[in-house]
């Protein structure tokens, strides 16, 4: 037989326990063939690596690729240091507008800025007067001006209570603009949902970032409803964009909460919380494949929004809140796993992981294990008996390093010393036989794995204190993160994670081993080459001559 492709004089670190290091791979069809065959193996192209390290393609298990693909069309303010450098950027924004259009800003954190949030009369003046709506990196909150409150109060009470949200006032008794949680519907209403083919755009844009990054399999945790989601029919533009070529890796888009509804049928069927026709999680294939349910129980740590067990260090009465009552929210949890849809259930204090580690258990308990684990994303605050139970119950949970890396010093100051240990664990997962996933919440924070590999590592603030080191790994338990350990928390071991016979030929070139080198240096790792199904997707400059398959098989 004449295999496909094979790649001669590479530092292979494969993944896979039996065959750790290789120099040779063979594939053919998509997926690896061999590894180091034992005998000479035609090929209809030979590519001579010249010493690269190769590795799995890596995988984000939660991103949001349609925020981060718009975030590319819209403002950028994820490089604001100061609020003038906020209205500047509106302010150029604007000239290009016409009269009556939004201004859309995205990226914006008030953590970088000491908490400084943009005065209202200040941005309708760099606007010209046109409505402005900035979207916070957090996700959790977003800002608009004087004129963009005007349109949203005509037809919203500002000052009617938002369950779940907040519509913030000022001493004088005006909306100062910020809206918190579920009060960003209020602007949502007016703007949503996106036309698909925006959608698309967007996924064309961020995936083809992914490809320069190394990337080759995402989690979108959350589309098609609530206020994370851009379209009621989110999941069709997924359908549109692979039709179309334009989705350039794997995705598993998890539907939110809100997008399921009452499910009818035999009395015997259980009922529950579902799509018509009883589509539930799993439904697709290796190129796009529908995931767990998304459920938010509580806010944003960034925000301090976050349900914690005490409050936030100055912040008196103030520890957050969940999103929904409790008792919807384990009622609404479990009608969504029984009718078939494995839990993720974003919660960052540990109230509300207290909750979520409830809820997923029983529904373990009574319903048995669904297609994929169950999962609580993010953990910012997380007990160390919580972690004890998320591994016993084998509960996938989900942390994001580079959070500490990027707004650390303000985590910190907002949890104090003692909850600052147990921030965002993952040497604690690991130590306990738990499954620690790579993951970076893009665009919340930067999402380029080898970067979020060294905050794994070093986990070092902005301002180079160190943010919980009992919970630093090593690299390569960082790298098997972003390749084992995300294969088994979305439940495709048996597809991707290693570079070992059977699985899908999805790897990576790197211009140096990141396992080797200094901490700092991870980081600094560049991508050479980004392969997909044994297909070159991606090639660096510095990539050495990849023959081309086409003439090759003439």
């Amino acid at each position: 037989m004449l295999a496909d492709l094979l790649i001669t004089n590479a530092h292979v670190l494969t993944q896979d326990p039996a065959h750790p290091r290789a120099g040779t791979l063979v594939i053919h069809g998509g997926r690896i063939l061999a590894v180091d065959p034992d005998m000479d193996v035609p090929a209809r192209t030979v590519f001579d690596a010249e010493g690269l390290t190769v590795v799995p393609g890596f995988n984000d298990v939660h991103s949001h690729s349609v925020w981060f693909g718009l975030g590319l069309m819209e403002t950028a303010l994820g490089d604001a240091r100061s609020l003038e450098d906020v209205y500047a950027a509106i302010g150029a924004a604007s000239a290009e507008l016409a009269p009556d259009d939004w201004v859309v800003a995205s990226g914006f954190s008030p953590l970088l800025l000491g908490g400084a949030q943009p005065d209202r009369d200040r941005l309708d003046e760099a606007s010209g007067g046109r409505p402005v709506w900035i979207k916070h990196s957090s996700g959790h909150a977003c800002t608009l001006n004087g004129a963009a409150l005007d349109l949203v109060a005509g037809t919203q009470d500002l000052a009617a209570g938002i369950d779940g949200g907040v519509v913030v006032h000022g001493e004088d008794g005006r909306p100062t603009g910020l809206l918190e949680e579920n009060a960003m519907r209020l602007v949502q209403e007016l703007m949503l949902p996106y036309p698909l083919e925006t959608i698309e755009k967007a996924l064309e844009l961020a995936t083809a970032h992914y490809l320069t990054e190394g990337i080759t399999s995402v989690t979108d945790a959350g589309i098609a409803g609530g206020w994370i989601g851009h379209s009621p029919r989110e999941f069709g533009a997924y359908q549109s964009a692979r039709d179309k070529g334009l989705l350039s890796v794997r995705m598993q888009p998890m539907l939110v909460l809100d997008a399921l509804r009452p499910l009818s049928g035999h009395s015997d069927d259980g009922g529950g919380l579902g799509l018509d026709a009883g589509i539930r999680s799993g439904l697709g294939d290796e190129w796009l494949r529908i995931g767990p349910v998304k459920i938010f129980s509580d806010g944003s740590l960034l925000g301090s929004t976050a349900y914690m067990s005490e409050d936030y260090v100055g912040c008196t009465h103030n520890h957050g809140y969940l999103q929904m009552d409790a008792g919807e929210l384990r009622e609404q949890a479990l009608a969504a796993y029984r009718a078939g849809w494995p839990i993720a259930m974003h919660a960052i204090g540990d109230a509300a992981v207290e909750h979520a580690i409830s809820i997923i258990t029983e529904a373990q308990e009574t319903y048995g294990l669904n297609c994929f684990p169950n999962r609580i994303e993010h953990g910012g605050v997380v007990q160390p008996e919580q972690l004890d139970r998320i591994a016993e119950a084998g509960i996938v949970l989900v942390p994001q390093p580079h959070f500490i890396t990027e707004f650390g010093d303000g985590m910190a100051e907002l949890l104090g010393p003692a909850r600052t240990e147990l921030s965002y664990p993952a040497a604690g997962l690991l130590r306990r036989g738990a499954v620690l996933p790579g993951s970076s919440d893009r665009p919340v924070s930067n999402g380029r794995p080898l970067d979020v590999m060294q905050s794994f590592v070093e986990r070092l603030t902005p301002s180079g204190r160190t943010y919980g080191p009992e919970e630093r790994i090593s690299a390569e338990q960082a790298l098997a993160a972003y390749t084992t350990g995300s294969a088994a928390a979305t439940g495709t071991s048996a597809e991707k994670g290693s570079l070992s016979p059977g699985l899908l030929a999805d790897l990576v070139f790197l211009d140096q081993d990141p396992t080797t080198v200094h901490p700092s240096r991870i980081g600094a790792t560049q991508v050479l080459g980004t392969m997909v199904g044994g297909e070159l997707r991606y090639a660096h400059p510095d990539l050495p001559s990849f023959p081309n398959t086409a003439e090759d098989s003439r």
